[in-house]
């Protein structure tokens, strides 16, 4: 067994997962050297430091850091300074490695190659695997002005709550939309907070921005009819991507592999008030990206299995016949992204793996 092979196995213990495929080979020698595959084998998902990483690979700092800094350059290993020490972690295959070496937009060879692979490992394994648990990773979030605060509403369902609990931001190019161009949708609409956006902004894959900023750039994705993802944790907001249906992974989950289970839809499902309603077709036509909403005899219906509660529809209802409301019932969400993760893990059987992985 290469190292290659080993490292995609080490990825695997991943709740994301990293399956066996030819396309994914390829994907790990175009952004690995055999070098750094070879110090990424002595790395975990927690950063580590140079010295232990040495340790375990045998080879020296000064090289391990070499490789360490190269890789986090090209957005393929995560980094952090803690205490005056840089420590270094791997990163799942989504999101992490697909996504972060497409930030800056791309636009060259290498980078139309791996858009290439990435598709085709998505339609191959990577899509099935990734939401292949009965926990999602990421969920849908609403549009925060379609919701109505006198029901309750749990303050993870708020953006701007949300916003308010993060202390730094970043922007960068969609990366779904870089690498499958399938769309004119914005690209410069993915956000990332604390940590994972100090990392990107370091590593120029990023650009750092203010919480007003980051909330016009969700109401300009708003505008273009983008559904608002993020973790699947009430936590804290790690990214908050803007989706479209013909480009981003998490819902062409659900849209082209038919997966229930691609992604958590938010607490909320869109309501028609048939008396307000004049029939005019926009959510269905322009705004509805599930195709759950339908004129019919001149009023709009909800397909409520279908509807993601992402409250597009609401936003350009000129009667406000369109209303958002509790559904009867969603699955919990978890507390925290490390109860997220660990979840996840169990559903798929390799949470003792995982954790091998990590004490090792």
């Amino acid at each position: 067994m290469d190292n290659y092979e080993k490292f995609r196995e080490i990825l695997h213990r991943h709740p994301s997962g990293a399956p066996q495929s030819g396309a994914f080979d390829e994907i790990l020698r175009i952004l690995f050297t055999p070098e750094e595959v070879a110090v990424a084998l002595g790395m975990v998902f927690v950063p580590r430091s140079v010295q232990e990483i040495a340790k375990i690979v045998g080879v020296s700092e000064d090289e391990v850091l070499d490789r360490c800094e190269s890789m986090a350059n090209k957005g393929i290993v995560f980094s952090r300074e803690k205490d005056g020490e840089m420590g270094y972690a791997l990163l799942p295959t989504i999101p992490g490695m697909f996504e972060f070496p497409f930030m800056t937009g791309g636009g060259t060879p290498m980078h139309d190659r791996l858009g290439k692979l990435w598709m085709e490992y998505h339609h191959e394994a990577l899509g099935r695997e990734f939401t292949g648990s009965r926990t999602p990773l990421t969920r849908v979030i609403p549009i925060e002005q379609t919701l109505d605060l006198s029901l309750e509403v749990l303050p993870y369902e708020v953006i701007s709550a949300m916003l308010d609990r993060a202390t730094s931001f970043g922007l960068s190019q969609c990366a779904c939309r870089v690498s499958v161009a399938a769309c004119d949708k914005p690209r410069d609409v993915c956000l990332t907070f604390d940590r994972l956006a100090k990392f990107l902004v370091e590593r120029n894959l990023a650009q750092e921005i203010t919480r007003e900023e980051a909330q016009a750039t969700l109401t300009r994705a708003e505008e273009t009819g983008l559904v608002h993802t993020t973790n699947n944790s009430q936590d804290r907001l790690n990214f908050l991507c803007n989706c479209c249906t013909c480009c981003c992974t998490v819902l062409r989950g659900l849209t082209q592999l038919k997966n229930p289970n691609a992604f958590a839809r938010s607490r909320w499902n869109a309501q028609v008030n048939s008396e307000l309603c004049t029939g005019c077709g926009v959510c269905e036509e322009d705004r509805c990206p599930m195709g759950a909403i339908e004129v019919v005899e001149d009023v709009a219906r909800v397909d409520i299995e279908r509807c993601i509660g992402c409250g597009l529809c609401a936003t350009v209802c000129d009667t406000e016949a369109i209303s958002m409301v509790p559904r009867e019932y969603t699955p919990e969400t978890p507390r925290t992204i490390s109860e997220m993760g660990l979840t996840v893990a169990t559903e798929k059987g390799r949470l003792d793996k995982f954790r091998e992985l990590m004490k090792r």
